[in-house]
């Protein structure tokens, strides 16, 4: 056991140490030297940015609640049983699902990277995930593991290859590297007909709120928006002049004024034209608003986080698995050999059935999965968050309102006096043997 003393020594503080003239440490010093360049910055370099305006409507309300419920599903490596329609048999731990899991590159998680690259799917129309760190070069291999990856832009496409543009964490800045299609998930958005085609639902929407916008910043400039009435007609060129300069010297009293207060003639009359004329802007945006969210499977209630289980689980179904198909279609043929999808391994989406069930229907629904012998009492505690039982029947399927048969059989068997496990039986029984 360590005494006080060596573990005071091998105690370590972040902010032990600091150079008074320097304000560094000495890791600090050795670190600057061996690296090369650094972001200044308080936010992270390689943040995903919206463009297009996207960044300026709701829009980026509706991109970040899809991506958002997609980056939360589980995605793994797996092995299937190719002879039983291709059933979940156990997830492979290697380090591709790692990747999809827990930890994608050094400066995201499996969660940050998927949220990445829907955000950008959305935006761009297509993405592609390509592999960051493999154990050989990709481009040369067909065959290869991936160790870390990223999303980035196709900013070119060639026959066999594409041009990426991607965060390179070395250089701390954004690179393009050509890499062949065999090595690169390349997603398109199954939702690119409504969402990114120039006349698409989605881009008639932008398009309607950035004209909104235009009206309102225009409303709210701070001009006056009056007309002025001359005691006088303006047709010749001496009149006209005549009312630029009082135009002018009403503009200069109401700048030069402390409260913006100024004069005018008696004869003199103002009408204003501050309210907007009437228009049909805003029901054209309710109209396309709504006939967006029924093309994308959306709701109010789903926004507002009120929806029912009823449409979260036809929502998952119909927008957030679509998605995920592609995402896994995708992957497994491009980083899943032919050797290997032929031995039953692929990338496969997990999501949790009862994850929007309430809890009254959860009983009814725990009862009847152990009775019938669909799952085990542990399975149904896990998904509801408790920690599973110590309890042997606990994995077992059984329906715990029927006798088991096994010890029915023991008892009438100790009742005559056979031995069970680990016991002698009576005399007579041996005497019987």
């Amino acid at each position: 056991m360590a005494t006080i003393g060596e573990r005071w020594k091998r105690a370590w503080s972040a902010f032990r140490n600091k150079d008074p003239a320097t304000d560094q440490t000495e890791y600090e010093r050795e670190y600057e030297f061996m690296q090369g360049p650094s972001s200044w910055t308080s936010g992270r370099p390689n943040h995903f940015q919206y463009t297009r305006g996207n960044e300026r409507s709701i829009i980026t309300s509706i991109y970040n609640r899809i991506a958002l419920d997609v980056a939360s599903v589980d995605i793994e490596h797996v092995r299937l049983d190719l002879e039983n329609n291709e059933r979940y048999l156990e997830t492979i731990n290697d380090s591709l699902n790692r990747v999809l899991t827990k930890d994608a590159n050094i400066d995201q998680t499996a969660f940050a990277l998927k949220l990445d690259a829907v955000a950008t799917m959305f935006d761009e129309g297509v993405v592609c995930i390509f592999p960051e760190k493999t154990d050989v070069d990709p481009r040369f291999n067909p065959t290869f593991e991936v160790r870390t990856a990223r999303a980035g832009r196709i900013t070119g496409w060639y026959e066999k290859a594409v041009k990426i543009e991607g965060w390179n964490a070395a250089q701390q800045r954004n690179d393009e590297i050509v890499l062949p299609k065999s090595a690169v998930c390349i997603i398109e958005n199954p939702f690119y007909a409504v969402m990114n085609e120039p006349n698409s639902t989605l881009q008639r929407l932008i398009r309607k709120l950035n004209t909104l916008d235009a009206i309102d910043e225009q409303s709210s400039s701070g001009k006056l928006d009056v007309i002025l009435q001359m005691p006088y007609p303006i047709k010749s060129e001496m009149q006209k002049q005549r009312a630029e300069d009082r135009l002018r010297k009403i503009e200069d009293q109401l700048q030069g004024s402390k409260y913006g207060i100024a004069y005018v003639d008696a004869t003199e009359r103002i009408t204003q034209l501050n309210r907007p004329a009437e228009n049909n802007l805003m029901s054209q945006i309710e109209y396309l608003t709504s006939m967006l969210y029924s093309q994308l499977g959306l709701t109010d209630e789903i926004m507002n986080g009120t929806a029912s289980p009823e449409v979260m689980q036809n929502y998952q179904k119909r927008t957030v698995g679509a998605i995920l198909d592609a995402f896994t279609q995708e992957m497994t043929r491009k980083w899943i050999s032919l050797t290997a999808q032929t031995q039953g391994q692929a990338v496969r989406w997990f999501t949790d059935p009862f994850k929007y069930t309430s809890p009254e229907k959860m009983a009814d629904i725990a009862d009847k999965f152990t009775r019938n012998e669909i799952l085990e009492a542990n399975t149904i505690r896990t998904s509801m968050g408790f920690r599973p039982s110590g309890e042997a029947k606990a994995d077992t399927l059984r329906n715990a309102n029927l006798n088991d048969p096994m010890a029915q059989v023991q008892a009438q068997m100790y009742a005559e006096g056979y031995p069970l496990e680990g016991e002698e039986g009576t005399g007579e029984i041996q005497n019987e043997v």
